[in-house]
């Protein structure tokens, strides 16, 4: 199902964050911008390269271990 909605992400362009899940856990960046498809971000890696994520596998750095991945809300 497709929600017509557009998703509010907790990031801002230049927050710090880590990849609290997937393949690179614990990979340090910084946010972007959200892609076309909004469950998508752009972070740019410690190395300089700009990668793109599932917004879900994001925390800000500096969140405990274990925390809860940020979520998109969808606005009312």
């Amino acid at each position: 199902m497709t929600n017509a909605q557009h998703p509010i992400t907790a990031f801002r362009p230049g927050d710090e964050v880590v990849l609290a899940r997937g393949g690179n856990t614990g990979t340090p960046g910084i946010f972007l911008r959200l892609r076309p498809d909004p469950n998508w971000a752009d972070i740019t890696e410690r190395t300089g390269v700009v990668k793109s994520h599932p917004v879900e596998w994001l925390v800000h750095a500096g969140c405990e271990p274990g925390s809860e991945p940020a979520r998109n809300v969808t606005s009312s």
